[in-house]
Order: C-alpha cells, then structure tokens, then sequence
C-alpha cells in the first residue's frame, strides 16, 4: 500500500508527560483512507485535524462505525506491539457485522506502523505510559435509507496515555445490571462498535451515582448469565478453576482475555470457558470458593475487583484486596508488553526507527 505523507507545517506543543490521563492529547497527524467504487484509495497521512463529514452520512443516522484498541510501548531503538494482526482481524469481523468493507491486514498493520514512524516522539516514557492507538472506520454514504455501506473511511489516531494506576493496582466496586443489557446473541455484542458502548452508559452513569466504579452484565435472553465487566472482559477464580464467559456472539472476543487464556493454561490451570450463572457465581462467594476475580482489556490489561453488589447485598472477594494470580497475570501480560520479560509467544512486533 502506497502512503502519501503530508507533514504539519506546525507541531503542537507536546503535554507533560507524566500528567497525561487517557484519551486527552493526540499527536500531529492522522492516517486516513477512503473506499469508493468498490475499493480503497487514496492512503495518506495528514495533519491532525477535523474531518469533514456530510449531514446525510451513513454513520450520523445509523450508527455504521467499528473500532479498535492497540498500545505502542518505547523501546531503546523504537517501538513494539502486542498482538496487532488479533486487532486488524477481530477489526474486519466487525467490519463484516456490520456491513462495512474489510481492511487487509497487512494495511492496517502497515497504516498504523507508518502513522507511529511519523509521530514517534510522542511516544512517552514514562513507567506504565505508551502510545494509544485508535483505529475506526465510518460509513460515509450521502444519502439517507438503511443499506450496505458502499462509502467509508478508514482511520487511525493516536494518543500518547499515562499510567492506568497512578494510584497503584487497586480493587474496583462492581453492581451486577439486573435493568439494562449490553448486548444480545445474534446482534452486535461481538462487535466492537460505537453502539455497543453507547447502550452500556445509562447502567454506568446509575452505578457511579453509587460509587461504584462500573457494572457487570447479565445476558440479554434470560437475564442470569453473567457476560462482561464494564467495556472488559471478566475472569473469575472458583475453587482453583478460572471460569469466563463463554463466546456466544454477545461477548467481546478480546485479545487481552484470549492472551490471559493462553497463559493461565500454560501455568496448569484448567479454564473453562462457559457460561456461568449471577446464582452460581454468588454462592461461590458466599461459601468462600471464589477466591478472585478480575476484568481484562487494553487499557487496563488486567482490572481486580474487590467487591461485587447485586440487588442491596454485597460480597467481598479476597478481603477486597489484589488476589496473588491477578497480580501475578498483570504482571506477565504488562511484562511482555513493555519488554521487561522476554516474549516466547511470538505476541510482540518489534519496531526499529531510525
């Protein structure tokens, strides 16, 4: 794929780095790509800046939009990734959801590398910062009328991010949603789409109201097994055994809890991938089996959770303290990420900048 490169003729004035929270600053440029006459044309990298968008356009009135969630992590010659052909695959099969036209995963591994190579100072340094990369895709068709994408634009912005836990690897409350539901089988919970999340921000907006830090799903048939955490993926340990929520279509396949899979089983765990009950899962509390539980995502990489609420009860899980494995699993997976431990899974691609 040919990249046209056009450089900001002023550079921004880069943030503190040690102050950066998530999602706040981007850097200097954007790569954009446009589909049109049934292919993808005109790649390039520009200066970072608004996209002009028609008032009739696909994704205004229909929610037509994908997403994705990468890190970049500073290396002493560049730069590494973790897993990105797991984003550019599990990027087209939201794509394929929703009727939106695949990136071959060679240009969208290619968009993203060049976009860090012009923008690679914005890279922090700082201990448990990295760059956050965000691709999408948008339908773009000027016209009204529900059908089949056939314009879009692809797209990826980056953002340099701190430290997930400033305040150190701490427990979050968690209220289990018995009102609302995230997604359904068969409808878009596989996907990761704007859509999704916008349905999730009701149930969250009541649980902050609470202090409690976010919700945990229940699946949208039958109201009893237990899906998601938030926007993460949920892991439990009962009895010695890791469950988690079983794929069935309305559950996020995600990468960081696919690589915590991987892991745990190389460390002789049995985990079940099933579907588990909010009934099975609270009297495991309360007879004292659950012994941890933890959300994963990228952002976070691996999330404990010290407290779960579910109609006015409470159950406490590991004193409300980082269990031994969920330290353990962060410490692995944020290991391999920033290069402390070796990766002996062929999980990183390494990048050299000259």
């Amino acid at each position: 794929m040919e990249i046209k490169i056009e450089k900001a003729k002023v550079l921004k004035e880069k943030p503190d780095f040690s102050k950066l929270g998530f999602g706040k600053y981007f850097t200097d440029h954007m790569f954009l790509m446009d589909y049109y006459d049934g292919k993808w044309q005109n790649a390039r990298i520009v200066p970072f800046g608004y996209i002009p968008i028609h008032p009739a356009s696909t994704v205004l009135h229909y929610g037509a939009e994908i997403f994705e969630g990468m890190k970049a992590y500073k290396t002493e010659d560049g730069y590494q990734m973790f897993r990105p052909y797991e984003n550019a695959k599990r990027f087209n099969d939201s794509a394929e959801r929703l009727c939106l036209p695949q990136v071959p995963e060679e240009d969208f591994v290619q968009a993203i590398i060049e976009l860090i190579n012009v923008d690679y100072s914005w890279i922090p340094t700082a201990s448990g910062t990295s760059l956050y990369i965000r691709p999408f895709m948008y339908g773009n068709d000027e016209a009204l009328g529900v059908h089949a994408v056939h314009n879009a634009t692809f797209a990826v912005i980056l953002s340099p991010v701190g430290n997930y836990y400033s305040s150190g690897l701490a427990p979050v409350k968690i209220a289990i949603e018995s009102e609302d539901v995230r997604a359904v089988r068969g409808g878009t919970g596989y996907a990761k789409c704007g859509g999704n999340y916008a349905a999730s921000l009701r149930a969250g907006k009541r649980a902050e109201e609470k202090g409690i830090s976010q919700v945990l799903w229940l699946d949208g048939v039958e109201r009893k097994y237990i899906e998601e955490v938030g926007a993460m993926n949920v892991m439990f340990k009962i009895d010695g055994t890791i469950v988690t929520p079983k794929l069935t279509g309305s559950v996020l396949p995600g990468i960081t809890r696919k690589s915590c899979i991987d892991i745990l089983r190389d460390w002789g765990y049995n985990v079940e991938e099933r579907l588990l009950s909010v009934d099975e899962l609270l009297s495991s509390a309360e007879n004292g089996k659950l012994d941890e539980a933890w959300g994963t995502g990228t952002a976070a990489v691996v999330s404990p959770i010290g407290l779960l609420t579910y109609k006015g009860k409470d159950h406490i899980i590991s004193n409300n303290t980082i269990g031994e494995l969920t330290q353990k699993l962060y410490n692995e997976l944020t290991g391999i990420q920033w290069g402390r431990i070796p990766d002996t899974r062929n999980w990183i691609l390494k990048v050299k900048v000259k």
